[in-house]
């Protein structure tokens, strides 16, 4: 399944993206995560008319350092930061660049998206409370804040947490190829199998510090490749099995 949110006549919607037959059907049943066989309203809408915001409104956003392609920190500890929800974007919604910050760069990321309340799971008992994945940008601006250790400042500014385009229930996390794309251009390119931590021991890790609620979001890391973006540019991430997120660059 493919789980999106909508905007329609009645405001914001959960529904079933189809992206085969280019459709989206809106629920009935607005609760997250839905049950097993959701009830449709009857309403579809075509994909390419339908206006997708981020699939989910997380408590939080747990953003994990470190973690790809063996960068792990050399004291082997778990690197966290955390996002206000405030920072989330839908697709096609515009990254804004403050104009205190010169090097506010893209980082491709897979999301882990929460279902049931998850407090001291083991790595076997994670992907029960797992819903599903989608992707993720984790907009940083490299600097401010970055070298004093500030990390909220640099990743939490408003609009650096674009979310989508849907959240898919049956993606592999354990070895999806992720692409960055600036103005089509490929400007990284890795797999989840290069994590120095899988989804399921980070779903624990973190699981161990703070209860996990449904709908939070764990932002697992990205591939070298991460660089600055100016006004006017189009970032795109895609993570196989899922889709593509793609959202443009403005001042703010």
């Amino acid at each position: 399944m493919h789980l999106a949110r909508v905007m329609t006549a009645d405001g914001p919607r959960h529904a079933i993206a189809d992206p085969d037959h280019r459709t989206v059907r809106v629920l009935a049943d607005q609760r997250f995560p839905p049950g097993p066989s959701p009830r449709l309203t009857g309403e579809t809408l075509p994909l390419e008319h339908a206006r997708l915001l981020a699939p989910v409104v997380p408590g939080k956003i747990v953003v994990i350092g470190r973690n790809y392609g063996g960068r792990g920190d050399a004291s082997g500890t778990l690197v966290i930061h955390l996002k206000p929800p405030t920072a989330v974007i839908g697709p096609g919604e515009p990254i804004l660049l403050p104009a205190e910050a010169k090097d506010v760069r893209y980082e491709g990321e897979l999301a882990v998206v929460i279902g049931t309340t998850c407090r001291s799971v083991t790595p076997d008992q994670a992907a029960a409370h797992v819903f599903g994945h989608t992707c993720a940008n984790d907009v940083t601006a490299w600097d401010i804040g970055t070298d004093g250790g500030q990390w909220t400042k640099a990743k939490g500014m408003d609009t650096f947490c674009p979310l989508g385009p849907w959240i898919t229930t049956d993606a592999d996390p354990g070895a999806a190829v992720i692409t960055t794309h600036l103005n089509g251009e490929l400007r990284q390119h890795g797999s989840t199998a290069h994590l120095t931590r899988g989804t399921a021991e980070l779903v624990s890790e973190v699981s161990h510090l703070m209860t996990l609620l449904p709908g939070d979001v764990l932002l697992t890391g990205t591939p070298e490749g991460s660089a600055a973006m100016a006004d006017g540019d189009e970032v795109t991430v895609t993570v196989e099995g899922i889709g593509t997120l793609r959202n443009p660059v403005a001042t703010r």
